[in-house]
């Protein structure tokens, strides 16, 4: 074996040996990845499309005794980045632009730290980054906002609330459609909880957001629950594909801001009671939802609230929010909330399980500003992972009744426990408001993104 490694290191100086400056000492990239693996006695894994036909300029250059500092040295010259997976083994994938290192978060967040001391110079770097935001999502000014009424289908009645269809023209011929939950007996004044979906499976469909939804009107508040862009029924005007567009970061802001607009329109609802909640994808907007419209009193995002994670998907990312100010990440775009109630959920198994040691100190410490530091809260659940469950909603229920003086009584069983088995979980047709093949879908829709 030795003898063969002996012979190939001999083939390898021979290689470089004709190379010169003249042609950049060009090598194959998988040529150098197997000289990696034999000089430093590792194996590397990765997909062969992630490595196919590409070239290393100044390839044998780029050499270090250390090992790591070599695999940075090529891979980052063609955008790849490479994670340790056992001894002597490691996996190369294509570099992901809004994933940093837990430690590079962590750093950033005491760079930022160094930036403002005060209310009045944290006040600035605020309204720097929402100009910033506004401009990069291309909302500034918004765009003209359609002259149609919203779209209103099937009111059902169940126990405590009622559900309707609803979809609102937000764009000229683009359509986001949701579903209202509203208290069975509203009686003055109401809370309005925006509840944008996120990224999993069944959207706005599955059982866990009708739930959270159901509940929300049950303890007296609206509730409206919406698509994703290219997701549900949007999907009848876009393709799947086209969800993972920048385009569609800027739709769902707007999206919600028409939502709001027209929540904010009805007689029942409570300007100074208006919250926003999700998770995931919906997380992301809640943060930066909150941090660009003013009329939101009340946060609670979910499993997205990282110094480190940007958001995967284009529909979080796409429009470059988070270099705005020379550089920002979730955590500065939550805290652009303070001083209004929020509350942070975060878990063991994703990029939020750093939050109390790391995210949260940074976010009470900007709420220390205004002499608010009880108007934050995070629940962290070490051993739970990504998902909006049953421990996330019961935090949201108790933080709800906390802050918009919702009735938790109307939720709880003869024990006092909060119960959420009186909501009905409904079918997917029973949420459409296009009709189950998309039949009544507006003549005017568009079927694709504008220019």
């Amino acid at each position: 074996m030795k003898k063969i490694i002996i012979l190939y290191c001999l083939l390898l100086s021979f290689v470089s040996i004709g190379q010169n400056s003249e042609d950049a000492f060009k090598r194959p990239l998988k040529d150098v990845i197997v000289e990696i693996e034999t000089r430093f006695q590792v194996k590397i894994r990765y997909p062969e499309a992630l490595v196919k036909d590409k070239i290393v300029t100044y390839a044998n250059w780029r050499f270090r005794p250390d090992l790591e500092k070599t695999m940075t040295n090529i891979f980052a010259s063609q955008d790849i980045t490479f994670t340790k997976e056992g001894e002597r083994k490691y996996k190369l994938q294509a570099y992901q632009y809004h994933l940093k290192t837990p430690e590079e978060g962590k750093l950033q967040l005491a760079y930022l730290a160094t930036l403002y001391k005060d209310t009045a110079s944290w006040n600035k770097r605020k309204i720097a980054l929402k100009s910033c935001f506004m401009t990069s999502l291309g909302l500034s000014p918004l765009p003209a906002k359609p002259n149609s009424q919203p779209i209103i289908t099937n009111k059902r009645t169940f126990d405590g609330y009622t559900v309707e269809n609803v979809a609102i023209e937000t764009m000229s011929g683009i359509y986001v459609c949701g579903s209202l939950y509203k208290p069975l007996k509203m009686k003055g004044l109401v809370p309005v909880m925006l509840n944008p979906d996120g990224h999993f499976g069944d959207g706005r469909y599955r059982a866990d957001c009708q739930l959270r939804c159901a509940m929300q009107a049950k303890m007296g508040a609206m509730a409206f629950s919406y698509d994703l862009f290219a997701w549900g029924e949007s999907n009848l005007q876009f393709k799947t594909e086209d969800h993972r567009t920048s385009f569609a970061q800027k739709i769902q802001i707007l999206n919600g801001i028409r939502i709001l607009d027209w929540l904010l329109s009805m007689k029942e609802a409570d300007p100074k009671r208006v919250g926003i909640t999700g998770g995931s994808g919906g997380g992301s907007q809640t943060m930066l939802m909150s941090a660009i419209d003013d009329r939101i009193t009340l946060s609670v995002p979910v499993v997205m609230f990282s110094s480190y994670h940007s958001g995967g998907c284009p529909c979080e990312s796409g429009k470059g929010v988070h270099l705005c100010g020379e550089g920002t990440n979730n955590v500065e775009i939550a805290a652009m909330a303070a001083p209004k109630p929020q509350l942070i959920l975060s878990d063991g198994q994703d990029w939020t399980q750093h939050v109390p040691e790391t995210e949260f100190p940074f976010l009470k410490n900007i709420y220390g500003f205004y002499q608010k530091t009880d108007n934050v809260e995070n629940v962290h659940l070490a051993k739970e992972g990504h998902d909006y469950g049953i421990s996330k909603r019961l935090a949201l229920y108790d933080f709800l009744a906390k802050h918009f003086n919702l009735d938790l009584k109307k939720v709880q069983d003869k024990t006092g426990k909060i119960d959420e088995s009186t909501c009905t979980i409904e079918k997917y047709p029973a949420m459409y408001v296009f009709g189950e093949k998309g039949e009544n879908l507006p003549a005017n829709a568009i079927k694709v993104i504008p220019n």
